[in-house]
């Protein structure tokens, strides 16, 4: 019978669940853990229930009643349970740690009523959330170590793929490298299945996607002086909306540019879509002129030259998948992505009736949003038309989402040893394949003799 476990990812615009599930006798083994269910929480992450810290608890129940669901009744009590906050409880516990540390205590009130094993609620570090993606990511691959057609453990020796992440609040980048890592901040050693990897990795906090979003606002309101009305190149032109100066500016990570000015009062933007305006804004948002170390990615961050494959995930992949399946463009360069956010931002808003729904929803942000993505892995993370094709834009791999949710139980649960796992099962399974190969030889052996006995009589 297979075993369960409940992974709970509170991230900063939402929270979403998985379950995953695998053969009960092959906990050491790879590429048996799947993804057997999902479910998205409605409403916002639990970062937004500072103010109300039981309602983050309560907003998980409709989630854990499918979990008792999807999970046999009998097999509740083994269920390892496990929730991980990420960017948005990380900026909330930088501006009221014990706001953070009550919707934590209450979201963990609610988990603890349920029948599984419970095994605790944590803020996850920028750079867990980095490295664990990158294990799910090549663990699903069978990057680390797969079976042989005999049952035999084999080394694949493949190269594993570099990881990309773009959430709410923050954005990752980890890969493998063989080059010196001169911070060791950005440096992780892991014995994975008795090979180790060198990774290196760094997360960008507020550079999430919406808080970007935030700090975008914050330049274009900042380049027109705060006037009551204010041009936003990123929107597209003909589409106007107001708003308070305190949704822009209640983030740590807007907080050194709020105006000297009553936040409650609210601010008209109207859209001109002007991509090359955009852009300018956008790239206010990096600093590309500090750095200590021999190379740096943008913010004086060390980062080594970006080698081998990488795979794209979360906001990544919507961004990209905008572009090809709503606007019809192909994105295999770096000018393929420029091109198309230049197209979206020229997009003006009567025009977005011919894109759908989802077109219509898109436009709004995908126009900025799409120019960050091409400055953060072009100017940024320094892909070039030699790397940027080797960037494989992603959702899931074999039905099961790739994330840092996955690589997180698996790493709780010891189910990736730091040594071989015993070849135990595999050598009875080879004996038999042996035995089964003997029998057929001694078999066809004796019809032959007997063949050649008859033709002489």
């Amino acid at each position: 019978p297979p075993q369960y476990g409940i992974v709970l990812d509170a991230g900063s615009s939402h929270t979403a669940m998985f379950v995953y599930k695998w053969p009960a006798d092959k906990e050491n083994d790879t590429g048996v853990v799947s993804e057997h269910g999902m479910c998205d929480v409605e409403g916002p992450g639990i970062s937004s229930y500072s103010s109300n810290p039981p309602a983050a608890g309560t907003s998980l129940e409709q989630c854990l009643n499918q979990a008792l669901r999807d999970v046999p009744k009998e097999k509740h009590r083994a269920t390892p349970l496990y929730l991980g906050a990420t960017a948005g409880m990380r900026l909330l516990n930088i501006a009221d740690p014990q706001a953070s540390d009550a919707v934590l205590r209450a979201v963990a009130a609610t988990l603890k009523t349920y029948p599984f094993d419970f095994r605790g609620a944590k803020i996850l570090s920028g750079e867990e959330e980095g490295v664990f993606g990158w294990v799910t990511a090549n663990y699903l691959l069978e990057n680390f170590i797969k079976r042989g057609w005999l049952g035999e453990w084999i080394q694949p020796h493949r190269k594993t793929l570099g990881a990309m992440d773009f959430g709410g609040a923050s954005t990752q980048i980890t890969f493998e490298t063989q080059d010196i890592i001169e911070n060791p901040r950005n440096e992780v050693m892991l014995k994975l299945y008795g090979q180790v990897y060198k990774v290196y990795t760094h997360s960008f906090l507020c550079y999430g996607r919406d808080q970007f979003l935030k700090r975008l606002f914050s330049k274009v309101l900042q380049a027109e002086s705060y006037q009551a009305t204010v041009p936003n190149p990123c929107w597209p032109m003909g589409y106007n909306r107001s708003l308070s100066l305190s949704s822009i500016y209640d983030s740590p990570c807007t907080e050194k540019e709020r105006p000297n000015l009553v936040l409650n009062s609210t601010v008209t933007l109207f859209g001109t879509g002007n991509g090359n305006l955009c852009a300018l804004h956008v790239s206010k948002l990096f600093d590309f002129t500090t750095c200590s170390f021999s190379h740096c990615s943008f913010d004086g961050v060390f980062q080594p030259k970006v080698s081998g494959n990488f795979i794209a995930f979360s906001a990544f992949f919507y961004t990209v998948d905008f572009i090809q399946t709503v606007m019809e463009r192909p994105v295999h360069l770096p000018s393929d992505l420029k091109d198309a956010a230049e197209t979206i931002c020229a997009t003006s808003w009567s025009e977005v009736g011919s894109l759908g729904t989802a077109g219509k929803r898109g436009l709004l942000y995908y126009c900025a949003v799409s120019t960050f993505v091409y400055l953060l892995t072009t100017r940024g993370y320094n892909f070039n038309n030699h790397s940027f094709p080797n960037i494989v834009f992603q959702k899931k791999v074999r039905e099961t989402s790739i994330g840092w949710a996955l690589g997180y139980m698996l790493n709780l649960t010891n189910m990736i040893p730091a040594e071989k796992p015993s070849s135990h099962k595999s050598m009875l399974y080879n004996y038999w394949v042996l035995l089964i190969l003997l029998f057929v030889v001694t078999t066809l052996t004796s019809l032959v003799t007997a063949v050649c006995l008859l033709r002489r009589s």
